[in-house]
């Protein structure tokens, strides 16, 4: 076990503290806000229309001076803190020795090294293989592409209120269309929508929970022609579900027997983000495949499949790679972000953000009957509004609310992300840089958008 004892406390470039000197947006955001509109395309939205000049730990700075504590860090990318130094130095030598050179074509020992740190760290002892790209969506499409030759067969399940990405293949794997899908038609086919476990409101243990998504895989899909079953095993997007105790496992167990490939996608809930360095862990799951992205690299683009050595040997040469893919910089900045984690015992940090977060949400859940569940895992957590009385019988989704306090936190200095099938859910998706002080003021704005309903 790696020896913390020693680790040096964080330095910080940005006092770590809210700080709320103009209007939100400010002027100069607005005026950048003017020439965006000119020249980058309406598809591409953004949360909060503050433009960004400084990041560093917890903290955002934008351009009119505004601090604003990250509760969203990038949507899970930048785990360990914002321009975290270790990460900093690391990009910044390799940068002075090679930038690009294509792995397959001339491969680097950084590359080598990422995929080591992955099958140290990914869940199972078993040998194990990996292949570098570039994103989320490509981690997916490049783990069904790997499963359906691997098996032969081609059909593709997923499960309710899933997300997996933006791509052609990964839009049809999606639960929710808008605003994803909307209009980019015709989707990839063999794509199956099987039952979740959402204990807040089917009630059903994991068992019960699995029977119904495997007879769903039985009787729709067909064993026979299903070559992977993809799960989040914290559902990210669509409102951060936690499977009922034994859910996982019990697919697996499905899965192995009839030779389907059960594939984790933690590219939201990985990489340290839930006080395991993968959230399958909480669930004593061991999946055949692994997906990992966003918080690899520290901010900078990689993403990795690692699954059985059988199954991702099962690629013929040059049929897995890309332009980009393993690309050293992110490398560099990936094997930091694994070490940095390990030195500075960060997979503690996120267990004590869920005690402190979640007691302080806890408490406005006793005063505000809106909060109808609390969930989730370390620095992945989130609650559920539903309308005023419904919490314990018809648990009606409260999108209002959800927008209301996020644009009441945004205009106080802290930036919220929401979430959930139907957009009542506000998730907490922060840096593990995130002090104790810094929860406790956040929520102490969001109490006051709570009593502002």
């Amino acid at each position: 076990m790696t020896d913390t004892s020693l680790a040096p406390a964080p330095v910080y470039t940005v006092p770590q503290e809210r700080r709320v000197v103009t209007a939100i947006p400010g002027p100069r955001s607005l005026q950048l806000q003017e020439r965006r509109r000119e020249v980058v395309s309406a598809g591409v939205s953004s949360t909060l229309p503050v433009y960004i000049e400084k990041a560093n730990g917890a903290i955002l700075v934008d351009v009119d001076g505004n601090q604003f504590i990250d509760l969203g860090a990038g949507i899970g990318v930048t785990t360990i803190g914002h321009t975290e130094s270790s990460v900093v130095e690391a990009a910044k030598e390799q940068v002075g020795e090679f930038i690009h050179t294509l792995f397959t074509i001339t491969p680097y020992e950084e590359y080598v090294r990422v995929a080591e740190l992955l099958a140290k760290h990914t869940p199972g002892t078993f040998p194990k293989r990996s292949v570098l790209i570039n994103s989320g969506a490509e981690a997916v499409e490049n783990g069904v592409k790997i499963a359906r030759k691997y098996t032969g067969r081609r059909g593709v399940a997923v499960l309710e209120h899933a997300y997996h990405g933006r791509t052609n293949l990964t839009m049809a794997m999606n639960f929710k269309a808008a605003p994803y899908a909307t209009g980019f038609g015709p989707f990839a086919g063999d794509v199956y929508h099987a039952p979740s476990s959402y204990p807040y409101h089917d009630g059903l243990t994991g068992a019960e929970a699995a029977a119904r998504t495997i007879a769903y895989l039985e009787k729709v899909v067909g064993a026979s022609d299903l070559a992977c079953l993809v799960v989040e095993p914290i559902q990210g997007e669509g409102g951060f579900m936690v499977p009922a105790e034994g859910y996982l496992p019990a697919l697996q167990e499905w899965c192995t027997a009839n030779g389907v490939v059960m594939i984790a996608d933690e590219i939201q809930s990985g990489m340290a983000r839930t006080g395991r360095f993968y959230a399958s862990e909480h669930f004593g799951w061991v999946p055949d495949m692994v997906l990992t992205a966003k918080g690899i690299a520290g901010g900078l683009p990689l993403a990795a499949v690692t699954g059985r050595a059988e199954i991702m040997d099962a690629a013929q040469p040059g049929g897995l790679g890309g332009t980009f893919g393993g690309n050293p910089v992110a490398c560099a900045a990936a094997i930091a972000v694994f070490e940095s984690i390990e030195r500075g015992n960060l997979l503690a940090e996120g267990e004590r953000i869920e005690k402190t977060l979640v007691a302080g949400l806890e408490d406005l859940k006793s005063r505000y009957d809106v909060i109808g569940d609390i969930r989730g895992r370390g620095a992945m957590i989130a609650i559920e509004l539903v309308e005023p009385g419904t919490g314990d019988t018809t648990k009606v989704p409260n999108a209002a609310a959800v927008s209301a306090i996020a644009n009441y936190a945004a205009q106080n200095g802290v930036l919220l992300l929401t979430a959930g099938t139907y957009g009542n859910v506000l998730r907490f998706l922060p840096s593990l840089a995130l002090s104790d002080e810094l929860i406790r003021d956040a929520l102490s704005v969001i109490d006051e958008a709570l009593a502002a309903l």
